[in-house]
């Protein structure tokens, strides 16, 4: 790749150049769009010219003002389908969008790099809201002092691998209701209870790639059902495999007993409630360091 023989290209003031954009899922798929008339190739991946992806004007700032920019095309089998839109696949994902002079695609300059917002969808087009790498400094940073914990389960703080045996537990959906209830078969060595706050990830189906966050996690009837906070935004069927991993109610006694991780609970059990800050002088007449009552 060489931006200085795209600026010599551009300084003759009659150019050849396109916009591709590079879209990267959290599944790991990856997407190609070129507003040119044919498709372009580099960097392992193809820019098609059949989507009618366009893109509205780049706004971008010196500092730490956020850059963004909106994209919108045609939803169509080939591309981005509504489907998936609908389904969450494309929240987030990364998009790099690049200036190429189709004559010669490495000559070419990356204009924006970010991710996907906002994604609106209708009448047979999609207009997805694309914010830059400045967004993520309006995240609050630093510890937090509070009772419950403050990390996630299974991430770099918390340090638990939830993969161990007795943590997670695959099997087939024996009846789905509304995308939000799943009903499997009855699951020994799991108490009642042992999956909530949990995570249910469909592994095949039409809604592979999808998880959802676990509401409740009971005992009916013997059957093992995994209610959802919110429904699969996909055709989850009964017969589909899934995985459902344990939870964690933030509680230290949790982290201590279930997953004996007390050493990386990372909020503070012993800060005083706000029953301390209502506490008032007492009024009796040995104030000798003993009991407030």
């Amino acid at each position: 790749m060489s931006e200085d023989a795209l600026h010599t290209h551009l300084a003759t003031g009659i150019t050849t150049v396109a916009r591709a954009w590079e879209v990267n899922r959290s599944d790991g798929v990856r997407f190609g769009f070129t507003d040119h008339d044919r498709p372009l190739a580099f960097g392992d991946l193809v820019f098609r010219a059949e989507t009618g992806l366009t893109a509205l004007a780049l706004l971008q700032g010196t500092g730490l003002s956020v850059d963004n920019s909106e994209a919108m095309g045609a939803l169509s089998d080939a591309a981005i389908t509504e489907a998936d839109i609908a389904a969450g696949r494309f929240d987030g994902a990364e998009v790099v969008a690049w200036l190429v002079d189709w004559t010669d695609v490495s000559a070419r300059k990356v204009l924006f790099r970010g991710h996907i917002g906002e994604i609106r969808r209708g009448a047979g087009a999609f207009h997805a809201e694309l914010r830059g790498l400045s967004e993520l400094l309006n995240r609050p940073l630093g510890r937090v002092y509070q009772a419950p914990c403050s990390a996630v389960l299974g991430d770099r703080a918390c340090g638990f691998d939830t993969r161990q045996p007795g943590y997670r537990f695959t099997g087939r959906a024996v009846s789905v209701t509304d995308g939000r209830r799943v009903d499997l078969a009855p699951i020994g060595g799991f108490d009642a209870g042992w999956f909530e706050r949990g995570r249910l990830d469909v592994l095949d189906g039409p809604a592979e790639g999808l998880f959802g966050a676990i509401k409740r996690d009971r005992v009916i009837d013997g059957a093992r059902v995994i209610e959802l906070w919110e429904p699969i935004r996909a055709d989850l069927r009964a017969g589909a495999r899934v995985r459902v991993a344990a939870g964690c109610d933030k509680r230290f006694e949790t982290c201590r007993l279930k997953f004996d991780n007390a050493l990386n609970f990372q909020g503070f059990p012993d800060i005083p409630g706000e029953d301390w800050l209502t506490v008032h002088p007492t009024r009796a007449k040995a104030q000798g360091g003993g009991s407030r009552r």
